[in-house]
Formats: C-alpha cells, structure tokens, sequence
C-alpha cells in the first residue's frame, strides 16, 4: 500500500508547486515538435507492453478480484490501440488548415493553427483505473500539453503505479500525478488549469464544473447516465441476451456506458431473461470463484446495490439472480449477476445509474413507445438497439439523442478510435478518443496574413465610390 501519511495541506501546497513549474515550463517550451510528441506517445505504448502485469496485479488488488482478461482488453489493449493510433495520424492532426478568403479579402491567406492549451488537469475515476487515466494523457501528450492527473482514491494500489512509472518516463514538469482523497481532489479542479477533464458522477461533475467556472477553465465531463438497450420487434430478444449479458455482466456492471436497462417487446420478457440467465451462466459459472467476474469496488458500493434490488424486491417486482455460495467466495463483495422484470419507476433501481451488475427489464409497444420513455429521462451516455434493418435502426437512433450508440453490439464502439466519445446533456460534454481527443486539448488558432499593402487600406473614411464598389461585392 502507498504511504499516505502526507496532511493534506501539505500535499496540496506540493501540488500547487507543481502546477507552478508546469506553467512555468510551458511558458518557456511552447510548441513540443512532431518528434518529441510521438517519442512521448511511445513511451506509454512501451510502459503498458512492458510492465502490463503489474498493472494487471496492482487493479486486481485494489478490487478484490478483478478479471485479469478485462483488464487486458479493456485496460491494457485499449491504452495501446490509443496510443498508437495517435502516434500514426499525429502529423495529420499537427498540421495547420487551409481555409478560403472571400474575393474581398483577397489577396491573402486563411489557415488555422493548432496549438496546445498548456497545463491540463485530468481527474480519473476507479472503475477503468489505468485507461481513464492514460487514454485522456495520450491525447494530451499528443496535443503537446503539460499534463497532471489526479487517479482515484478507492484504488490506491493502481494510482501509486501510476504515478512512479510515469516519473520514470516524465520529468514532474511535464507529466506528474498527485494522490490524496476528496480534499486534495478539490483543491486539483480549482487549479487554473487551461482545460480540465473529468471522467466520473454526474453529482461530482457538476462540482467540478462550478469549481473550473471560477477560473473560466474549458471543462470535459465524461458523465454516465442509464444507457438503454432496446430489442426490436424484429430481433430475437434471446439472440440480443448473448452479447447484451455480455455488455452488462463486464467488470461487473461498473462501466460508463454499460447497458443500464432494458426496453424489450411486450410479450417477450420471460424468453428474454431466461436467455439473459443462461448466457451469464455460461460466461461466468459458479461466480463465487470464478476469476474472470470482478468484484464490486467497496462495500459500500456492494450495500448500495443490494439495497436497490430489495426495495424493488420488496415493491414486488420478478428478481432472478445468479446463485452463489458466499461462503465460497472468500470476498463480501461478489454481487451475482441480477435482473429485475418491471421494476418501478420510481425506485433507486431506475432513478440512479446503478454501475453494477443489476439490469431491469422493462416492456415496450414498438419502437415509438421505446423512443417516448427514453426522451422523457435524461439523455444517456450511450444508446443501443438491436434490430435486423439497418433502417430501422437509423430509424431510431433520429428519433432519440444519446452521447453514443451501437447497433446489435453493445460497448465496442468505444474501440473506434475515429469515432468521438463523449456525453450530451446530463451524461456529459466534450469528447475525445482519437483526433476529437487531440482537438479536446488544443486550441484551434485562425490565422490571417496579409501582403504589406492590401487593397482594404481604400475602404476607409472619408467612404466613397470605392466602399460602395466593396459593399457590392461583399453583397454578391
């Protein structure tokens, strides 16, 4: 475990210390070149191939059972796609843009450059502790930005790693990571960072929003929400269980935009949760030592999921769960797989984003109907629906407004690196993942140049002919 004896008003005077000296080193480096950026991008590449099972070991620790194969796909892969990706389309992305000048400017050239911001914040949350950390960097490095991040307190283990890999790679100047609880967090979103990236609760991030608004800090939530998944009238509600429980049950539930319920046709429900149970047995059997199904983060968060299944248990909704010997477990913290057919309304169950292994299961008349109950509630993190028409499925992607969608898959969409990721509404704004991440940390510079003399020099009081002339032309 990490030392943490540290006061906290000592530990945020060293933070402040070290946004002092990221300032004052972007100030006197401001444009890292091509090549220091991409040697950059290389070294987080090399650092997770390299010392990937330490991380893998550390995140396990910190949950109490985390599956080692989720973590390489979701954690360890995902940061290295990333990373190379944008270490491949860097120069594109670095390269300054053309733009046309109106007859009345000419002659004259329009371009924008693409600066880097300066000192960014990035603020990570535990449930992916390595690649919501690093995948943000990436696109910051990339962008040529001073970095600092502040990783989770609830995982210690991966957050101290962290921070002394990357100070074998970064001078603290560059790159640095401060640890501590809530109040060291505060004080990290006051700084007067140049961009702030949050990825968390919709509760904490309007917190952060407040705090960065005080310094007109440009601020990205990456929020959640209750993403649904619909089932189609023409799709079979028991073909959409095998890959849904997949989407659902992975990492437990604890993921962003993991399925949060589901909207599947009337009539279809008991066919639906009897494929849904048996998928995830299959996937996972006998969960109490299965080590490829994570455990839940603490025990508080265990508390609150069982609390929400027994008010809506108690309400007289249909639970079926995954059964397990506790006994067996060796860990108060396995939360089996769960559904929940109707559920209330008004419950926690589907008032909150759950962010654990529980999935209601609501009925639907149709696709309008679907499309009704989802425009009423917040707009979600991600969308998915399940249909065998492409066009119907296009359909109601027009007909709703998520962050995200996928169609007939759930989570992968996030793999695309081309593709933005980011919340709309109360799941979030902003985004990043590939060159919308590189765009989240840099400023976009419009630049005009003109010859030494420029026939704008007439259009000038006293206004005559030759202003007429130029309204005309500027009129079309």
């Amino acid at each position: 475990m990490p030392d943490t004896q540290a006061s906290p008003s000592a530990s945020i005077d060293a933070m402040q210390d070290v946004f002092a000296r990221q300032r004052a080193a972007f100030e006197h480096e401001r444009h890292r070149s091509l090549s220091e950026r991409k040697a950059d991008l290389e070294k987080i590449e090399k650092l997770v191939k390299e010392r990937g099972d330490e991380f893998a070991d550390a995140i396990d620790a910190d949950f109490g059972r985390r599956s080692k194969s989720e973590t390489a796909l979701a954690e360890l892969g995902f940061t290295i796609a990333t990373a190379k990706h944008s270490r491949q389309h860097l120069a594109k992305w670095m390269s300054a843009k053309r733009v046309s000048v109106p007859m009345t400017l000419a002659p004259g050239n329009a371009y924008i450059r693409r600066e880097p911001k300066g000192v960014v914040g990035i603020v990570s949350p535990w449930n992916y502790s390595m690649q919501l950390a690093f995948a943000p960097l990436v696109a910051a490095l990339a962008a040529g930005c001073r970095v600092m991040i502040k990783p989770s307190e609830f995982t210690p283990r991966t957050s101290a790693l962290i921070k002394s890999t990357l100070a074998e790679l970064f001078s603290e100047d560059h790159v640095a990571v401060i640890e501590g609880g809530p109040e060291e967090a505060s004080a990290f979103t006051a700084l007067p960072f140049d961009h702030l990236f949050y990825t968390g609760s919709t509760q904490v991030g309007r917190i952060v929003a407040k705090a960065a608004a005080e310094n007109l800090t440009p601020v990205t939530l990456e929020l959640g929400g209750k993403s649904p998944a619909v089932i189609a009238p023409d799709f079979d509600p028991a073909e959409a269980a095998k890959t849904l429980a997949w989407g659902k049950f992975l990492n437990a539930g604890q993921t962003c935009v993991a399925p949060d319920y589901a909207l599947v046709p009337r009539g279809s429900e008991k066919g639906f949760v009897d494929a849904m149970m048996h998928e995830t047995a299959q996937m996972w059997p006998d969960v109490a030592t299965n080590e490829d199904y994570t455990a839940i983060i603490s025990e508080r968060h265990h508390a609150r999921l069982s609390q929400m299944v027994e008010e809506v248990r108690e309400a007289g909704a249909e639970v079926h769960q995954l059964a397990f010997d506790k006994a067996k477990a060796g860990n108060t913290r396995i939360f089996p797989p769960t559904v929940v057919v109707d559920p209330p309304l008004d419950s926690k169950l589907m008032q909150e984003e759950i962010f654990g292994p529980i999935l209601p299961v609501l009925s639907h008349d149709g696709l309008e109907d679907a499309a009704r109950f989802i425009n009423e509630r917040d707009r979600p993190l991600a969308l998915y629906i399940w249909s065998k028409s492409k066009q119907t499925a296009r359909n109601f992607l027009a007909r709703t407004i998520s962050g995200g969608a996928a169609v007939n898959l759930p989570l992968l969409h996030l793999s695309v690196e081309d593709l933005p990721f980011g919340g709309v509404g109360a799941s979030g704004y902003g985004a990043y993942h590939g060159e919308a991440g590189f765009l989240t940390f840099t400023h976009e510079r419009g630049v005009f140049e003109a010859p030494v003399w420029h026939p704008s020099r007439l259009v000038r009081p006293p206004y005559g002919k030759v202003f007429e002339f130029f309204k005309k032309l500027q009129a079309g």
